[in-house]
């Protein structure tokens, strides 16, 4: 099993910008990639970023040029550093890891809200 725990979001004004980490513990040495992804009220759940563990990134078009995923594999964590935020940012930001044999794990979530 491998556990994910995310840590900041919170509340930020229309172009402001906020960092998202997550920790993995666990059985993490089955994880390959790690990424984020984010879900609005009555949307689906939609891939924001998500990054190999040799540094291969993937973006969606709607984040290009305005997030940046990072991740350290020896402290077993990856981050996400968005900036130039707008309203319709606004989401609940997952966490997630994706085993070798294809098997996804998940953060519990944390909310990120862009006021207009």
């Amino acid at each position: 099993q491998v556990q994910l725990v995310e840590s900041g979001g919170g509340l930020v004004q229309a172009g402001g910008s906020l960092r998202l980490s997550c920790a993995a513990s666990g059985s993490v040495f089955v994880i390959n990639v790690m990424g984020w992804y984010r879900q609005a009220p009555g949307k689906q759940r939609e891939l924001v970023a998500d990054i190999t563990s040799g540094g291969g990134t993937n973006y969606a078009d709607f984040v290009k040029g305005r997030f940046t995923i990072a991740r350290d594999n020896a402290k077993n964590t990856v981050s996400l550093q968005m900036s130039s935020l707008k309203p319709e940012d606004t989401a609940v930001y997952y966490c997630s890891a994706r085993s070798i044999i294809g098997r996804y794990y998940w953060g519990q979530g944390t909310q990120v809200t862009v006021s207009s």
